[in-house]
C-alpha cells in the first residue's frame, strides 16, 4: 500500500496499467526499478484483502452517488464491475499483477479494464491510505470474529469433557511437584476460564477498533461533502473515525488482535506442555490416537505428542509478530509512512498459526484418553493429602493452623521414614508426635476424601465441579453470533 499524493483529486478517468508513471501522475516522467518494483510491492501478501477492499469500494461509491458527487450511471457501473471483480477472484481466474503494487490498484486497474472511465472516478474523494486503514480494520474484525468462534469450540470440548471427569482424580501440582489431589474435570475447567478471558480479549479489541477510517483520506479529510456517518453504517461499524491523521496512521487493532492472539496462544501452549507431559509414559496419565502421534524413523515403540509440541512451538512466532509490529510502529512519525506496509503479513500468519493451533488443541481435548489407574496413583504420591491432615487438626483438634502444618510435617517426615503413605502410617505412630489424634484422622486421608472436601465455589469437589462445568456452559457457550467471513 502506498501513500496517494493528492486526496482530494480524482484520478484520470482512464488510467493506463501499462503506463509506467500509471500511479503518480504527471509528477513522475520515469518509472521504477526492478528492485523499487519488488520492495514496493504487496500483492503478494495483501490480495487476501481483496473481499474488504471490494466491500469497501461499493460502499464509498454508494455514498458518493447519494451525496451527488457521482452519477447513478457511474455507480452502478462501479458496483457491477466490482461485483465481477469479485466473481473473478473467487473463481480464480483474476490475474494479479505485481507491478500494480497492490490489492488496491489491481481492482482499480482491473475496473478500468471492464469498465472504462467510469472507474477511474471511484477513488474521489478517498486515498489509499484511508482506502487500506478500512480494509485492514475490516479484515482484523473479520479475524477476531473467527478467533472467538474457535476459542468457543475449544471450551465447549473442555467442558465436555469435565462433564465426563468430573470425578476422575489426578494429581494436582505446584513448582511441577505433587501438591493435592484434583479432578480432571477441575483441571480441564481451568483452561475454559482461560479461553474465556481470551474471549473477552476479543471482545473487547473488536469494540475499539469499531471505528470507520474511510474519508479521512491521505491525511487532512477531503473538500468533497462526504458522509463519513453513512458510509460507516454501510460497512457495519459504529462510527467514524474522529481524527483523520490518527485515522490512515493508527495500527493500534491490528497490535489488540496480536495481543490478544499472543495471550491465547500462550495459554494453548501450557495445555499443550501439559499432553506432552501427561502422555509420556513416565506420568502415563493419557494417551493421544494415531490422529495427533507420530512414530520415530528408528525407534519402533515411539510415539511421540508432535501435535502437542508443534502447538507449545507455535507461541514463539505468535508472539514474535506482536513484537515485530510493535518495532514498526514505535518511531514512526505521523501520519502514514510506508512503514506501515509490513503491518498485514504478520497479522496474517498469526490468523493462519492460531487458527490451526486451536484446531489441533480442541482436537486433542477431543481425542485424549485418561488412563485412570495410572492418575489416581499419581495423586496418592507424594503425601499429596498431607494438608488434608493439617486442617484436621484444626479442625477437630482446635490447633492454630501453623502448629497443625508443623505437627502434619513431623508426621509426613515419619511416614516417610517409614516406607509408607499418610493413610498406611499406624495411629500409634501418629500419636507419639501427637497425642490426640484418634480414628476419625483416616476419614480424610485418601485421595478420595481429600478430593470430595473441598466444597468451597471453584473447589475441586465433584459436585462442585459438576456444577461449575454446568455454569460454565449457560456462561460461555451461549448463542454464537454470527461470524464475519469476508475475505
Amino acid at each position: 500500500m502506498t501513500a496517494d499524493p493528492d486526496p482530494t483529486a480524482a484520478p484520470p478517468d482512464t488510467p493506463d496499467p501499462a503506463a509506467p508513471n500509471r500511479l503518480w501522475g504527471g509528477r513522475f516522467t520515469g518509472g521504477p526499478s526492478e528492485i523499487m518494483e519488488r520492495i514496493n510491492a504487496s500483492i503478494g501478501f495483501d490480495r487476501r484483502l481483496a473481499g474488504e477492499d471490494i466491500a469497501a469500494s461499493k460502499a464509498h461509491a454508494a455514498m458518493l452517488v447519494r451525496q451527488g458527487i457521482l452519477t447513478p450511471a457511474d455507480g452502478q457501473q462501479i458496483a457491477e464491475g466490482l461485483d465481477r471483480i469479485a466473481g473473478e477472484i473467487a473463481a480464480g481466474s483474476f490475474v494479479f499483477k505485481a507491478a500494480l503494487e497492490d490489492i488496491h490498484m489491481n481492482i482499480e486497474a482491473r475496473l478500468a479494464e471492464l469498465i472504462g472511465p467510469a472507474a477511474g472516478r471511484l477513488h474521489t474523494a478517498r486515498s489509499r491510505n484511508d482506502q487500506v486503514a478500512t480494509d485492514f480494520r475490516l479484515w482484523v474484525r473479520g479475524a477476531l470474529d473467527r478467533l472467538d468462534a474457535d476459542l468457543r469450540a475449544w471450551q465447549e470440548a473442555l467442558i465436555d469433557r469435565a462433564e465426563a471427569h468430573a470425578d476422575l482424580v489426578m494429581p494436582g501440582f505446584t513448582h511441577l511437584q505433587p501438591a493435592q489431589p484434583v479432578t480432571f474435570g477441575h483441571h480441564l475447567l481451568a483452561y475454559v476460564e482461560m479461553a474465556g478471558r481470551d474471549r473477552d480479549r476479543v471482545r473487547a479489541a473488536r469494540a475499539r477498533l469499531d471505528e470507520c477510517p474511510l474519508g479521512a483520506a491521505a491525511l487532512a479529510g477531503t473538500s468533497f461533502a462526504i458522509d463519513r456517518d453513512w458510509t460507516a453504517a454501510a460497512l457495519g461499524f459504529a462510527r467514524p473515525t474522529a481524527n483523520s491523521i490518527d485515522s490512515v496512521s493508527d495500527r493500534d487493532f491490528a497490535l489488540d488482535y496480536l495481543a490478544t492472539a499472543t495471550i491465547a496462544a500462550t495459554h494453548l501452549s501450557r495445555l499443550a506442555e501439559e499432553l506432552v507431559l501427561w502422555s509420556a509414559p513416565a506420568f502415563g496419565f493419557v494417551r493421544l490416537s494415531d490422529a495427533f502421534a507420530t512414530g520415530s524413523s528408528i525407534m519402533p515403540q515411539k510415539r511421540n505428542p508432535d501435535a502437542a509440541e508443534l502447538v507449545r512451538a507455535r507461541v514463539g512466532r505468535v508472539a514474535g509478530a506482536l513484537v515485530a509490529l510493535v518495532t514498526v510502529l514505535k518511531g514512526l512519525p505521523l501520519a502514514y509512512a510506508k512503514d506501515l506496509q509490513d503491518d498485514k503479513e504478520p497479522v496474517f500468519a498469526v490468523h493462519d498459526d492460531l487458527a490451526l493451533c486451536l484446531a489441533a488443541i480442541t482436537g486433542m481435548v477431543r481425542d485424549l484418553t485418561p488412563v485412570p489407574a495410572a492418575m489416581r496413583a499419581a495423586a496418592a504420591g507424594g503425601y499429596s493429602t498431607a494438608t488434608d491432615l493439617a486442617d484436621w487438626l484444626v479442625r477437630v483438634l482446635g490447633m492454630p493452623f501453623r502448629e497443625a502444618h508443623a505437627v502434619t510435617g513431623r508426621i509426613v517426615r515419619l511416614a516417610e521414614a517409614s516406607g509408607v503413605d499418610l493413610a498406611d502410617l499406624p495411629l500409634a505412630a501418629m500419636q507419639e508426635i501427637e497425642p490426640r489424634i484418634d480414628t476419625g484422622v483416616f476419614s480424610v486421608l485418601s485421595v478420595e476424601a481429600s478430593v470430595a472436601s473441598r466444597t468451597s465455589y471453584g473447589g475441586t469437589a465433584p459436585a462442585q465441579v459438576r456444577a461449575a462445568a454446568a455454569a460454565a456452559r449457560a456462561r460461555h457457550l451461549g448463542a454464537l453470533p454470527p461470524v464475519d467471513r469476508v475475505g
